[in-house]
């Protein structure tokens, strides 16, 4: 098997699919890897250290996406100015894609239907089951600890009053509110980050276990009083909910934003667009000078009007939507997620090639495309097919 490691393309990305030791554990697993020149320099992982790991260095991307079987990626495919083509066109028929390619978000639709209908078979990272035996392949938990701690910072860089009380010659100043919506594991992380910045934090989470966690970082728990068994599903994540208890969650929002200098959106359904639990008009009922960092951006977002991939100005509250934050920490998001990428096709491959089991539970829930189909439950639901 080839092993392709493109530079990654997306603006502002610094993360690299694997690293020089990655590159090394492959090649001893019998593989031959090409990595395009420059990939790993923003993560500071520089061409030298994967020549002398034993990869075959390549300056040309549309040479590399020809000759690679299976292609690691960190974002989904986009199109490439310096190629003036979209990275799907430069793949074919038979080949392995593995990367984030969150195929249900809508802005990835188009790509998605491209991805199968190029024959490529499209295995997506975030949909990694939470069972015992994936966990070390769990890239979206590695990143998801990297977006809790960064998003917390660039939320205190926008913010406009201090983070902790403040006692000053002039008077004292109050510490931020914090309310961190979802708390996984990047919510989890962003309570801790807060707290170790000094602000008051509150969390809200539609699971009694994840509330139990977030008590325990010192958070003060915002009840939404959904019933246990509407609100936890599979592998202990968050299901969907019916209408009417997602109506009320956001009235409960509603009543508690208006206090918060700093919310902190992380509320995922795995494989399923992200639910919209902040609307505009609430947006517009905060205090001016808040920050809104919506990390679920990439499955569509928490709050409706985020803006996918930057940051803007609503109602006088900044809310961010920047959708590659562990890339703003390269070297430690880059040296996880290639761990995480190489024990996945470790586990998928045999004498050196992957080969799929479709009825191995983490193969069916990480499965995008295959034999020219879409066959991902949440991409289907969402694209009505």
């Amino acid at each position: 098997m080839i092993v392709g490691i493109p530079k990654e393309i997306m603006s502002g990305e610094a993360r690299v699919a694997a690293t020089p030791e990655t590159v090394k554990k492959f090649i001893q697993d019998g593989m031959t890897v090409l990595v395009e020149a420059g990939a790993g320099v923003k993560s500071f992982y520089y061409d030298e250290q994967y020549k002398e790991a034993g990869a075959e260095m390549v300056s040309d991307a549309e040479h590399l996406y020809q000759r690679a079987g299976l292609i690691l990626k960190v974002k989904e495919p986009l199109f490439n100015d310096n190629v003036g083509k979209h990275e799907v066109e430069m793949m074919h028929k038979g080949q392995y894609l593995v990367t984030f390619i969150h195929p249900a978000s809508p802005v990835n639709h188009k790509m998605v239907k491209q991805l199968a209908e190029q024959g490529v078979i499209g295995l997506t990272l975030d949909s990694i089951p939470r069972i015992s035996r994936a966990q070390n392949m769990d890239a979206l938990t590695s990143m998801s600890t990297c977006a809790g701690y960064k998003g917390i910072i660039m939320a205190a860089d926008d913010l406009s009053v201090f983070m902790p009380q403040m006692f000053t010659a002039v008077g004292m100043l109050k510490p931020a509110n914090v309310l961190v919506i979802g708390t996984g594991v990047a919510g989890l992380q962003a309570l801790a980050t807060a707290k170790r910045l000094g602000a008051v934090t509150y969390a809200m989470d539609i699971r009694p276990a994840a509330n139990e966690q977030a008590k325990s970082l010192g958070a003060k728990i915002v009840e939404t009083g959904v019933p246990e068994e509407l609100a936890v599903g599979k592998g202990g994540y968050a299901q969907k909910l019916p209408d009417g208890w997602l109506a009320k969650e956001r009235e409960v929002l509603a009543g508690v934003l208006k206090d918060m200098d700093i919310v902190f959106c992380s509320a995922l359904i795995p494989g399923k667009v992200a639910p919209i639990l902040i609307t505009e008009e609430m947006v517009e009922s905060m205090k001016n000078g808040a920050v809104i960092v919506d990390i679920s951006i990439d499955q569509g977002g928490n709050c409706a009007v985020t803006p996918a991939g930057k940051k803007e100005m609503f109602h006088n509250v900044m809310v961010q939507g920047i959708k590659n934050i562990p890339g703003l920490i390269p070297t430690s998001s880059t040296w996880m997620f290639s761990q995480n990428v190489y024990n996945l096709v470790k586990y998928l491959s045999k004498d050196g090639q992957v080969v799929l089991d479709l009825n191995d539970e983490i193969v069916r829930s990480i499965l995008v495309t295959h034999n020219g189909e879409i066959v991902h439950e949440g991409a289907r639901e969402a694209m009505g097919l």
